[in-house]
């Protein structure tokens, strides 16, 4: 539920707020508040657990694809990494099917980048058509500006760094995925 510092009800007020902006309902948002997944960027989550609540998410709502972090978790948050490898858990391990498919449900895992690339905007969109990738979703200005006021909803984790993300994040223009 977000919360780390005691503000879980008001970042599950600003996700709700977020997926407006990004035109999911309300109804489409499912948030977790489970005690054995705390929010803390040091705890790595339990692999089976986290994977049942997936699996269990992706078959109550028909979910056909999940997009998710690779094993670098894109900043290194260890609750980011765990959801990886419950992922990569379910699909290679409890389900025994082809590894791109779980359920039903294909899962693309969104590629994490070295620094440089990771803070160069729209300058990494060459980069990324030139390397090898499964997808490649380039947003349109809108689409970027949509995302933008997405991410400004979530007020109480808009620190300094963020902020500077907002500005130049390649992530806000650009994200390379691979099949899991």
């Amino acid at each position: 539920s977000g919360n780390y510092y005691n503000q879980g009800e008001i970042r599950k007020k600003e996700l709700e707020q977020s997926c407006c902006v990004l035109g999911i309902p309300a109804s489409d948002v499912t948030v977790i508040d489970h005690r054995d997944l705390p929010d803390n960027p040091a705890v790595e989550w339990d692999t089976q657990l986290l994977a049942t609540l997936v699996l269990e998410h992706i078959e109550a709502k028909n979910i056909n694809l999940v997009v998710t972090f690779d094993a670098g978790g894109v900043s290194g948050h260890a609750n980011h990494v765990s959801l990886h490898a419950a992922l990569r858990y379910s699909v290679c391990t409890l389900l025994w099917v082809p590894p791109w498919v779980l359920r039903g449900c294909h899962v693309l895992v969104l590629e994490s980048v070295n620094l440089f690339r990771k803070y160069i905007s729209f300058l990494d969109v060459l980069i990324s058509c030139l390397l090898p990738r499964d997808a490649l979703f380039i947003l349109t200005e809108e689409e970027t500006e949509q995302a933008k006021r997405a991410m400004r909803c979530h007020r109480s984790q808009l620190l300094w760094f963020r902020q500077l993300y907002l500005l130049f994040s390649r992530y806000l223009v650009v994200n390379s995925l691979r099949l899991l």
